[in-house]
Order: C-alpha cells, then structure tokens, then sequence
C-alpha cells in the first residue's frame, strides 16, 4: 500500500492540472448559457452569421495558399537537388519569427500608397494619383490571407518536410523503378503518404489564424475573433463576447475532431534505414528547372521574412534613440516578468505532468495530459474571457467578504494585475511545455529510476539527484519557448492587461492603431529577434538532422 501511495498523489496533482486548463473553458459555457435567451438571439442573427462566414472563407483561403507553399517547398527541399537547397532547407521555417500582426503593419506600410511599391509603380508609368490606377488594397480579406499564409505556412513545410524525408523519399524511389516521372510520383505517392502530416500543418495554421487578432483588425477583416474582441471591450457586453467564443470553441473543436480523424485513417510504417540510404542520392533537376526550384523556395522566405524585417528595421535605424525611451523600456520590463512568470509555471505544471506520466502509466495520467494539453488550441481572445470570469469571481467574492466583516475593499486583487495575463499565457503554452519535458523524459532509460530506488534512494531523492540533473536541457528549452511565445502573445494580453500596462505586443498594437508604426519599430524589432531565438534552434536541429543523414551513407 506505501509503494502506491505516491502513485496516487500523482495522478491527483495531474487531475488538479487539467481542472486549472479546463477552468476557463468552463467558465465560458456557464456564463453563455446561464444569459437569457434574447441576448443570444441577437448574437445569432446579427454577429455570429456574418463573423462565421468571414473567418471560414479566411481559414480556407489562408489553409490553401500555406499548402501550396508549404508542401511544394518541403517537396523540392526533400526530393531534389538544386542551387541553395541546404541553405532553403534550414532558412524556409524564417518566417515563423515574424508575430502575424508586425507582418500585418509592415504589409501596411510596404504597399501603401507612399510605400516603396506604389511610389515605383506610379513612376515607372508615369501616374501622379492614386485615381490613375488600380491598385490592390491591403486591407482586405485577401491582403489578410497574404499576410497570414506568409508567416504561417512553415507549419505545413516542418510537417511534410519531415515526411518526405521518412517515408515519401524510399517509396518514391521504388516508383520510379516502376516508371513514374516526378509529378506523378509527387502526387500519387507523396502526397498520399503525406496527408497525416498536411493535416497537422494545416491544423496548426487555422488555429494560429483564429487565434490572430492585430492582423485581422488592422487589416480590416472582421473574424469571430474580432467580434470578441469587438462586443466585449467596444459595446460592453462580456455575455454576448462569452456567447460568441463558445460558437468559436465549437469551431476548434470541428478542427480538432477533423485532423484526428484524418490522421486515424491515413497510417503508414516507415523504413528509416531505406530513407537514410537513399538520403544523398537526390537527382540533380536540369539547369533551368533548378533556378526555378530555387526561386520558387526564395519568393515565401522574401514575403514572409525579408519584406517585414526590411520594413521594419529600416524603421528602428532611423530611431535608435527610442531605445531609451521609457514607454519602451517599461514595456520591455512587463514583458521581460509576464513572460518569465509564465514560464515558471508552465515548465513547473508541465513538469508535473510529464511525470506523472513517467512515473504512472495510467488512465487517469493519460486523460489528465490531454485535457492540459487543450489549452494551445483555444484562441487567446476566448482564453480571456475564460480567464477573466473565474478570477473577477474570486475577487469579487474575496472583496464582498471583507468588506461585510472588516470594512476594508481589496479591489482586484488577481483580474486587475498581471497575474491574469500570466494564467492565460500558461494554459496556452503549457501544451509546448509539455511537450518539451515528455520529449525529455523519453530520452532518459527507465532504468534510471529502478537503479536509484534498488540503491536506497527514495522517489522523491531519485528526482531531486538524478532525474532533475538529466532534465536540465528540456527544462531551458521548454522554459526559453515559452518566455518568446509569451513576449509575443497579444490576443489575450490586449484583453487582460491593467490600466497603463504595457508589454512589447501592446506598445506596439497601440502604436499601429494610432498610424504610428515607425514609433514603435525598436519594439517591433526585440519581439523579432526573440522570436528568431527558436526558430534558429528549429532550423540547427533540421540542418544537423541533414547532416547526420548525410553522414550515415
């Protein structure tokens, strides 16, 4: 009975973890369905039709654009030899450090009429106003799929890259012995064998889209985020936003239901030994094809990466003095202690789980990692108002309490700070966490355990001296992740932020929103070259894993 003792300890702390993710979520349906009929009436039929229809035509046009760059690219980078194709391997995941809201501004400036496009346009045909000629607005549904599939479509090129390497690469082989050419081996072979991890992409692209609020605000497009965004904070209504982000859960868990169901029916084994063989003996595409291989891999990387950061950084140049200007450095601090609080506790929570999952291979363990790990997929506006009702509650009855006993008002003691950042920061990124430390726990022997428990240690002393030591690299590593992805989280921080708080996102959504892009470039620039720190870690790992492959042939 002692030994299972701890056991059960386990998987209630797990059981406690998945009660602190699914907290908000539960909020968000009690508060929607607890309002009376009329206010959903109105949502109904005024906000969620037009909204939905929007953010449906923007998830499906943004969803082809980052498939057609993402998987033709993982394709020719897997499958070919051409000029720069190492270098196009590691830099083509570049844009993922581009926030899709500075991509959104950038767009903004580099196409407007006083922009370097529009200024060549009219003197090369000679036009003096912009009534001379047509040009494409930006802000529009389509400037947004442009903006949005530019900084996301290396979600698809990771995940099909990575197939194509493993399993597309040896099959490919033996249907060309067979007489295919390489279109048609691409798109009844590859592909085929492809689709599991083109859903994962695809997935992950649509969430990080419905996720998206600076983008599709500055750009015009009024999404179902949006409209949360817009009924909570613009019209006053928290019952109609709450009633507005459960359609959008529901919308989540459709995306969620369909990539599972589509991976559960498409399952292939891998050769790895067949893959790793045949690794170096990519054929070489003739002259002119191989140009164009290697345009075709340049023009994402310029859309996503070099236009934004050229923009911008043309911009923080020209005013280096901002970089000791106060609202920046304030702002740098509350993003420097927002972020590193909520790294502490999803690398905490995210520890605990990752062993308990170790530690007792159960079903209570398994159910628990799973409801954790739904966090990533609700968007951060829904987030808020999950976030938002539960500690207001607490504060509220916390304040009702001591003023009817004692007389004294705590006011917001946990809504009103950035506490509540902090707890929405770390149920969205605990799944990353997560992640990170099962990875980790997966590499370090069982055997480690039984060893240190055959020699007396206890479990406790077992994790303290040999697990924790062992750890330390998946802990920086999930601990790094999310500090950036919290540094450059806006949706829900632009929600829950306190009265003259500030962090790097919001100065510069703030500054975007009153036409001053160029004051906040200097910030716009720290949350890039922050956001670069894992996506270089991204690119070194596919680089080495090249090289490894190289290697053993």
């Amino acid at each position: 009975m002692k030994v299972r003792r701890p056991a059960r300890s386990l998987s209630w702390v797990a059981a406690g973890i998945a009660a602190i993710v699914a907290l908000p979520v539960i909020a968000i349906f009690w508060i929607a369905f607890a309002s009376g009929d009329e206010t959903w009436r109105h949502v109904m039929v005024n906000v969620v039709p037009r909204a939905t229809g929007r953010t449906v035509r923007l998830l499906l046009f943004t969803g082809l654009v980052t498939c057609f760059f993402g998987i033709l690219t993982a394709w020719l980078v897997a499958s070919f030899e051409f000029p720069f194709r190492r270098l196009f391997s590691a830099i083509l995941v570049l844009p993922l450090a581009i926030p899709s809201y500075l991509a959104a501004y950038a767009f903004g400036e580099f196409l407007d009429f006083t922009g370097p496009v529009q200024t060549g346009y009219r003197a090369l045909f000679g036009f003096q106003t912009s009534r001379e000629y047509w040009f494409p607005d930006i802000r529009s549904l389509g400037g947004a799929v442009l903006v949005l599939s530019s900084v996301l479509y290396p979600y698809v090129y990771l995940a099909c890259r990575s197939m194509f390497l493993m399993q597309g690469r040896a099959a490919a082989d033996v249907a060309r012995t067979l007489g295919a050419g390489p279109l048609k081996v691409f798109l009844r072979v590859q592909i085929p064998m492809a689709r599991p991890a083109i859903m994962i992409g695809l997935t992950l692209v649509m969430m990080e889209t419905l996720n998206d609020i600076g983008a599709v605000e500055f750009l015009g497009v009024n999404t179902l985020t949006f409209s949360i965004y817009d009924t909570w904070l613009n019209r006053g209504s928290l019952i109609g936003a709450a009633q507005i982000a459960s359609v959008m859960l529901c919308v989540v868990a459709v995306l969620i239901f369909v990539e599972r169901a589509a991976r559960r029916s498409q399952r292939f084994t891998s050769n790895k030994t067949t893959a790793l063989v045949n690794d170096g003996a990519r054929p070489r595409l003739p002259a002119v094809r191989a140009w164009c291989a290697t345009l075709f891999c340049a023009l994402p990387i310029a859309i996503g990466f070099a236009i934004p950061v050229s923009v911008l950084g043309g911009f923080a140049l020209s005013r280096l003095e901002n970089f000791a200007d106060s609202r920046l450095l304030n702002a740098l601090w509350h993003s420097i202690v927002v972020s590193s609080a909520a790294a502490l506790a999803a690398v905490a929570l995210g520890f605990l789980l990752a062993y308990a999952a170790r530690a007792e291979r159960s079903t209570p363990t398994t159910v628990a990692g799973r409801i954790a790990s739904l966090g990533y997929g609700v968007p951060g506006t829904v987030l808020a108002i999950g976030v938002l009702i539960p500690l207001a509650s607490f504060d509220n009855a916390i304040d009702g309490f001591l003023r009817a006993q004692f007389g004294i008002s705590t006011g917001l003691l946990l809504s009103g700070t950035g506490f509540a950042i902090v707890y929405a920061c770390t149920v969205r990124f605990m799944t990353m966490a997560e992640g990170t430390l099962d990875a980790g726990f997966h590499k370090l022997s069982p055997h480690l355990d039984m060893a240190a428990r055959t020699l007396g240690r206890s479990r406790n002393q077992t994790l303290r001296s040999v697990l924790l030591p062992n750890m330390r690299p998946a802990i920086m590593t999930a601990a790094l992740f999310v500090f950036i992805e919290t540094m450059k989280e806006l949706s829900a921080t632009i929600l829950l932020r306190p009265f003259n708080f500030n962090t790097l996102a919001t100065l510069v959504y703030e500054d975007a929103s009153r036409a001053r892009i160029e004051d906040s470039s200097v910030a716009a620039m720290i949350i890039i070259a922050a956001g670069l720190i894992p996506v270089l870690f991204v690119s070194r790992s596919l680089d080495r894993d090249g090289e490894l492959h190289l290697r053993e042939d």
